[in-house]
């Protein structure tokens, strides 16, 4: 039987190494491309082989892995993209899954979970890390963003990225008062008691 074409995109060389021996050794997958950018993987497709299953970093020199599986998704609607990423950040998380994820898994997967994770993707799976796929629960479990007004929403980026109630003032040119009106109609809608927690989930 043939083995499932995969390709791997992943900017550290070593790990792209790593990875492309441990699907290689496997009996269903065989790696027929490993890159350190998009833009390389992409130019790849449209000359070769199509790949079935991409694995893919998050940070990425040049375009992201985000707008990575967006463009290849574009060109091959039917590749199969999992996430492999040190970052759980719940925004990173969402944005893959909407632009056509099947997977999102933490760079500490095992070589045996790793190829699991490819045989769960092929078979119509959505294979996560344990701690990505309870992120994901708990942000089903909040109410959605899109409760927010704009304004609100545009005060939560700032919260997320730890910035003060003074800062975030200046930059929108708005009272202390003001902000601190909108945190708590945010901490409401949200259901978070904190700007740690503001952070942990959004951040």
């Amino acid at each position: 039987m043939a083995k499932k074409k995969v390709i791997i995109i992943e900017d550290n060389e070593n790990i792209l190494e790593a990875f492309k021996d441990i699907i290689d050794s496997s009996n269903d997958f065989t790696v027929i491309g490993a890159f350190t950018s998009g833009e390389k993987a992409f130019s790849f497709i449209q000359k070769k082989e199509k790949p079935e299953i991409l694995l893919v970093d998050i940070q990425l020199e040049g375009i992201n892995g985000i707008e990575t599986i967006k463009k290849i998704k574009k060109k091959i609607p039917k590749v199969l993209p999992v996430v492999i990423s040190v970052h759980e950040n719940s925004k990173y998380i969402f944005d893959a899954l909407c632009v056509g994820a099947v997977g999102y898994l933490n760079k500490n997967t095992s070589p045996k979970e790793l190829i699991n994770a490819l045989e769960q993707a092929y078979s119509g799976g959505a294979p996560m890390s344990s701690n990505i796929a309870r992120k994901v629960v708990e942000s089903f479990q909040l109410p959605h963003q899109n409760e927010l007004s704009e304004r609100e929403n545009e005060i939560l980026n700032f919260l997320a990225k730890g910035k003060s109630y003074a800062s975030i003032a200046d930059e929108l040119f708005l009272s202390i008062n003001t902000i601190k009106t909108h945190t708590r109609n945010i901490y409401e809608k949200l259901q978070v008691n904190s700007k740690k927690e503001i952070m942990d989930k959004f951040g």
